[in-house]
C-alpha cells in the first residue's frame, strides 16, 4: 500500500522503509495524513521531474518545489519541515535525498501503449 505513494530516492531503502513504517502503524490513513503525504509526494515528484528542465514553466515548477523543500523554516503549517514532521519523516534527511536525484536523473517511465499490446497478441 504505503510502498508505491512515493519514492525519495532510488536506492535509499532506509528512508523507504522509514517512510513505510509511518504508515504502517494504522491500515488507513487519516485524511489530514493523506493530504500532507500528497503534498508531499507531488513536490518531490515536481522537483525530480522538472530538475534538468529548459523550457520556462518547467524552470518555473522546479523552482517552486525547490523553494519550498530546500526552505529551512516552518513558520506556515505546510511548510515542508513541519509536513515532514507531522508525517514521521526526517525534514533533513529527505532533503538530502531529494537533492541526490540533481546528480543522479530518474529515468522517466514511459506509458505503455496499451493498443499496440492488443494488436501484437493476436
Amino acid at each position: 500500500m504505503a510502498e508505491n505513494i512515493f519514492t525519495i530516492t532510488t536506492g535509499d531503502t532506509l528512508m523507504r522503509q522509514q517512510y513505510v513504517d509511518t504508515f504502517r502503524r494504522s491500515e488507513h490513513l487519516e485524511p489530514e495524513k493523506s493530504l500532507l503525504a500528497a503534498i508531499l509526494e507531488d513536490a518531490v515528484h515536481e522537483y525530480r521531474k522538472y530538475n534538468r528542465a529548459h523550457d520556462v514553466n518547467g524552470k518555473s515548477r522546479f523552482r517552486e518545489a525547490e523553494k519550498w523543500i530546500m526552505r529551512g523554516r516552518n513558520d506556515w503549517i505546510f511548510s515542508f519541515d513541519n509536513v515532514c514532521d507531522l508525517l514521521g519523516l526526517d525534514p533533513e534527511y529527505v532533503r538530502r535525498g531529494v537533492r541526490e536525484t540533481q546528480v543522479r536523473p530518474v529515468e522517466e517511465k514511459k506509458p505503455v501503449d496499451r493498443t499496440e499490446m492488443h494488436g501484437r497478441a493476436a
